[in-house]
Order: C-alpha cells, then sequence, then structure tokens
C-alpha cells in the first residue's frame, strides 16, 4: 500500500519541492512530478534549473528521448508510467492513480490556497486507511 509523506509549513510550495528533490537525488531516488498544471510545471521546470544555485537537478518531461535516463520526470498526466515508486503530488487534487506508488509526497506551505486543499487531501488518505507520515518541512533553503 503506498505511504502517503506530508510535509507542512514550508514558506513556497515549489520551493520547497526543489529542495526536497535535491535531497531526492542525493540518495538516488527516481520521482516523478505531478504537476497537470502548465504554469505549475514550467515554474519547477525553471526552478530544477537553477537549484542548486551552483547547479542544476537533471530533470526532464516525461515524453521526452532522455526520460528513461533522468531521475526527475514532469508529467501532467498518469496515464503512462516510466516508473511506480516516487510520486510528488504539485497540484491541488488526489493524483488519479496515485496507489500505483510505493510513496507519495506531498509539500504544503503556509498558503490558505494551498493549506486548505492538502487537508482535504490528507483526510481522503486518512478515510481510505493510507500510511500516513506527517512532519514540519526543515529543508528551507
Amino acid at each position: 500500500m503506498t505511504k502517503v509523506f506530508f510535509y507542512h509549513g514550508a514558506r513556497d510550495r515549489l520551493q520547497a519541492a526543489a529542495a526536497w528533490l535535491s535531497q531526492a537525488i542525493l540518495k538516488r531516488q527516481s520521482v516523478l512530478i505531478y504537476a497537470p498544471d502548465g504554469a505549475t510545471a514550467e515554474k519547477i521546470d525553471r526552478l530544477l534549473w537553477t537549484t542548486p544555485a551552483t547547479g542544476f537537478l537533471p530533470h526532464c518531461r516525461a515524453d521526452s528521448p532522455l526520460a528513461a535516463q533522468t531521475p526527475i520526470l514532469i508529467v501532467g498526466n498518469l496515464d503512462t508510467l516510466p516508473q511506480e515508486e516516487r510520486l510528488l503530488n504539485l497540484s491541488n487534487d488526489v493524483p488519479p492513480g496515485f496507489s500505483r506508488f510505493t510513496e507519495l509526497i506531498e509539500i504544503v506551505s503556509g498558503d490558505e490556497a494551498d493549506r486548505l486543499p492538502a487537508r482535504d487531501r490528507f483526510k481522503f488518505y486518512r478515510d481510505r486507511g493510507y500510511d500516513l507520515e506527517s512532519q514540519k518541512f526543515d529543508l528551507e533553503p
């Protein structure tokens, strides 16, 4: 069953996602970033080109010819998946088919527009018996 990690209290959701992804890369973990909103996908894509400040995090879109060799993939839908280990949700909805993944990561900022939908997602996962872990986000750059 999917284990769901909630990291709450981030100052900025996308900056926090980039910091979390930096840690995932250090651990040699592959991650799918679910960003169905085109503007969010573009923002995280640009951000990963400058994170860390002296480098970048290797990433591409799932439909790129380099996807098979790239540890971080940005996807707008979850119809065809190159891996089912880790999913980082950057939408305000429960990702369709998230239960195929071993881990689901939710990063929540203090912004009301982010926090309220996150509470609904937390309740959704909890009510369905998913293993939840919640902790304060502490990887701020």
